[in-house]
């Protein structure tokens, strides 16, 4: 069986061998395929693999022999999960990989505004404490998160693990859910053995002194960081976003920085990535940003491996897993 990886590197820049995949099959693996060589690399192939290389209806249709997609992330979106499920083509996506790489990076980055580490250090190599009149100096406020309100939009599966975290800090819990009221989701969010309060959307904008975002991007998602929802929020409020970057409308969250409406934002994620020169936040103040590598902790990056590969040989076997196209799926 062919199996070819159309966009392989960032999954495996070297440290991540890709033996379970190639134990399945015929296994070729580019490290990144432009548009224009998408066929052309995949004819023949029985199963694609694919993290960010579009999959368009046009590209399905002109590849009889596929009978199978992964895609090495839990996005899907960059397939036609309709198209593939009308050729008969299950579309398997990789989930629960990176649950504690990503709660691990929301408290980096909240930390680093809290205290300013970084730039702490880097007025010590600069000289300034060595000649300072005092034996301790700081250039930013100090802050504690215990007492503070943590608020979590999305209590799934890492939304639970950042609240966890967050109440070992010592901080309060509250969680919302952007489709479900407040009723609802404390009736189907998954037990948990620390104290977590459900509340409406509005009320978590209102209360949390730090509002971290762990939501899918839906069309009820999309933007849900806008003006009048920030214009809710408690003067001074942090923002986390390690979900998916067009939940926030960048010009808005951009605009409260710079007023100090929100004192700080940590952002693993853009709306447009790689990130744009004309992107506001990076030049908004108080502004931490990463290049979507919450997820990349060789650990995770070996259970994507493992778990893309499980799903495969389960399909070999006639019991597909993490199929997103069942509804569509025919034949």
């Amino acid at each position: 069986m062919k199996i070819v990886v159309l966009d392989g590197y960032t999954l495996n820049p070297g440290d991540n061998p890709w033996d379970p995949l190639a134990a399945l099959g015929d296994l070729t693996v580019y490290d990144r395929t432009a548009p224009e060589l998408v066929l052309e690399r995949s004819r023949g192939a029985e199963v694609l693999i694919t993290n960010k290389v579009r999959l368009d209806a046009a590209t399905l249709a002109a590849l009889p022999d596929l009978r199978c997609i992964g895609v090495i992330a839990t996005g899907y979106d960059v397939v036609d999960i309709v198209a593939a499920g009308e050729r008969g083509i299950p579309v398997m996506n990789v989930v629960n990989y990176g649950t504690e790489a990503v709660a691990q990076h929301a408290f980096a980055l909240l930390l680093e505004l809290c205290r300013r580490t970084a730039l702490h250090d880097a007025g010590i190599r600069s000289g300034r404490w060595a000649v300072g009149p005092d034996w301790c100096f700081w250039d930013t406020p100090q802050i504690e998160l215990s007492g503070k309100t943590m608020g979590i939009l999305g209590f799934g599966t890492i939304g639970r693990r950042v609240a966890e975290l967050a109440h070992a800090f010592g901080m309060k819990v509250i969680a919302a859910s952007a489709r479900k009221s407040a009723a609802d989701l404390r009736a189907s969010a998954a037990p948990v053995a620390f104290p977590v309060e459900f509340v409406e959307l509005d009320e978590l904008f209102r209360t949390s002194d730090v509002l971290s975002l762990h939501c899918p991007l839906t069309d009820r998602t999309r933007g849900i960081v806008n003006a009048a929802n920030i214009a809710l929020m408690k003067d001074g409020a942090m923002l986390l976003n390690l979900a998916r970057g067009p939940l926030l409308d960048e010009a808005a969250v951009a605009a409260a920085l710079a007023a100090g409406k929100l004192a700080g934002l940590g952002a693993d994620v853009v709306s447009v990535e790689p990130i744009t020169a004309g992107n506001p936040l990076l030049t908004s103040p108080n502004t931490l940003l990463t290049p979507h590598i919450a997820w990349a902790t060789l650990t995770a990056r070996q259970n994507i491996t493992r778990i893309i590969a499980e799903n495969i040989a389960g399909w070999m076997a006639g019991k597909p897993k993490s199929v997103v196209n069942a509804a569509y799926l025919k034949g």
